[in-house]
């Protein structure tokens, strides 16, 4: 349903492009894999943060397949249910932050009269779990997430909360290839994310077909006008 905003608005993926993933998640993992191990759940090796990283913005089947290979789907729900509850533990220890600017930027944008969304392949506590705990609630409308919907493919996810929330216009930003195609896939201007001074999650062509790349994420107030005067055209930031 749409509000008095209207029908433009801007999907943000979270991991990566809102939030320092790192900083939560990759200790969250190491507890939940210790508890695994205790428990003679899984005693493969144990990945490093580096391959911890490799996996954000993947789906939750894609994410065990790869960190801990050869485990039942027992195991991995088990994984799943674990990791979540490790993470809200962590945010509650104030572990995470936001990227530079990302609250002021949000305001701004919600000032100029954007409707704001997150759509994460990231379980749905913890997507609203980084929302609450940084105060975002009264910035970002609706966080879809991949596994709350059912859904694989973020193409579709996105697709979903554009036909829930009345969007038909307006940008796709995140740091992802599945940002990219999601965004594409709806008719939405894609803003790629790489941050300079931040890990990188992505290969180097993970935002090839973007239609424009930010080093830094107040950078989107140079591109991002009112929605009263969009345009798929994008500015040279260089």
């Amino acid at each position: 349903m749409t509000t008095d905003k209207g029908r433009f608005g801007i999907i943000f993926d979270m991991d990566g492009t809102l939030f320092q993933t790192e900083k939560v998640a990759v200790p969250a993992f190491h507890r939940t894999f210790q508890r695994l191990n205790e428990e003679g759940l899984y005693t493969g090796e144990r990945p490093d943060d580096s391959q911890v990283q490799s996996v954000f913005g993947m789906t939750q089947a894609d994410i065990w397949e790869n960190l801990l290979p050869g485990s039942s789907d027992s195991v991995k729900e088990q994984a799943d249910r674990w990791w979540l509850e490790d993470e809200l533990d962590c945010l509650k220890e104030e572990m995470g932050a936001l990227y530079p600017g990302v609250e002021e930027t949000l305001r701004e944008l919600d000032g100029r009269g954007w409707r704001l969304f997150v759509a994460s392949n990231g379980l749905g506590p913890y997507i609203r779990g980084v929302i609450r705990t940084f105060s975002l609630e009264d910035l970002i409308e609706e966080g879809y997430s991949a596994g709350e919907h059912a859904i694989g493919e973020k193409d579709r996810l996105v697709g979903k909360l554009m036909k829930e929330q009345g969007i038909d216009s307006g940008y796709m930003v995140g740091d992802r290839s599945s940002d990219v195609r999601a965004g594409k896939a709806n008719g939405l201007t894609v803003i790629g994310c790489r941050y300079a001074g931040f890990p990188q999650f992505g290969e180097g062509d993970e935002l090839t077909g973007a239609d424009g790349v930010i080093d830094a994420f107040p950078q989107l107030l140079e591109i991002v006008g009112s929605p009263r005067k969009y345009d798929k055209a994008i500015p040279d930031l260089r």
